[in-house]
């Protein structure tokens, strides 16, 4: 019993002290950032979004209020093959509108991006690091909004319940390549690299990031994870800015999406 006891209280101290250095990676992070931008603030700024893209991000940002406020009223349940592919439609439409515009504007997405700063190794390893380091944040985020709303909702979002409840491998197929894919590159490039771009001119990178992190959270349309994907959008986008490259938040949000997919496809192995 002892022994027990004292396994226990080691176990304690060291998931405590795990917390503590995943806190201190994102807080240096943030520090680094900030003193980058106080240092770059008097030197000529490279290429940013304008004007133009700012108009072109009211009705973007729009669109998913109207995504918000439908998604409130709508009932957790699965969701057939049809809508899945209508959303995958939807995404890749968006993703391309918003990448012609800024095409047409001529503005260098490789350079706006850094979707060439870094190599392939280094990106898949930041991505996976600050992911593990981004896990307790997310938990504890989880915890404050069970603590803070006062009950504990078990419903999980409509793709979730369709992933688990579906009786067709073409149809978890298609999920898997839409959350690990699609969904990592049409999120990142629409919300960190455009919006997080357009508001982070206007607002500064700190209200920026929480803003972008707000709407990314609320338009999962999914209030008992709001808090755990307000945190994961944050981490998402100190990662971006930190290191000048969205594929490392898109390296992260795959990854992210991989490991939660597995966890589920497993449930007589992990926990729900």
């Amino acid at each position: 019993m002892v022994f027990a006891s004292f396994s226990t209280a080691s176990g304690a101290v060291i998931n405590a002290l795990f917390v503590v250095a995943c806190v201190y990676v994102y807080v240096s992070l943030i520090r680094q950032i900030a003193a980058r931008i106080s240092a770059n603030a008097l030197e000529p700024s490279g290429p940013t979004f304008g004007f133009a893209e700012a108009v072109l991000a009211i009705p973007l940002v729009a669109f998913f209020l109207l995504i918000i406020i439908v998604s409130l009223s709508a009932e957790s349940r699965k969701i057939g093959t049809r809508e899945i592919v209508s959303g995958v439609i939807l995404q890749v439409g968006l993703l391309l509108f918003v990448v012609a515009f800024l095409k047409l504007r001529r503005l260098d997405l490789n350079l706006l991006g850094g979707f060439s700063k870094i190599g392939l190794r280094r990106t898949l390893f930041t991505g996976a690091i600050l992911l593990i380091a981004a896990y307790p944040l997310i938990g504890l985020a989880g915890v404050m909004q069970h603590f803070l709303h006062d009950t504990v909702d078990s419903s999980r979002q409509m793709i979730i319940d369709t992933f688990t409840g579906s009786e067709t491998i073409g149809q978890r197929v298609l999920i898997i390549f839409v959350a690990i894919v699609l969904a990592p590159i049409a999120e990142e490039f629409l919300f960190r690299f455009f919006l997080y771009g357009v508001f982070k001119r206007y607002f500064g990178w700190f209200s920026a990031l929480a803003l972008n992190s707000l709407l990314f959270a609320a338009a999962h349309g999914h209030f008992p994870t709001f808090a755990p994907l307000f945190a994961l959008g944050c981490c998402l986008t100190i990662a971006y800015e930190w290191s000048g490259s969205i594929l490392v938040s898109m390296t992260m949000h795959a990854l992210f999406n991989a490991v939660t997919l597995t966890l589920l496809a497993f449930p007589e192995i992990f926990p729900q």
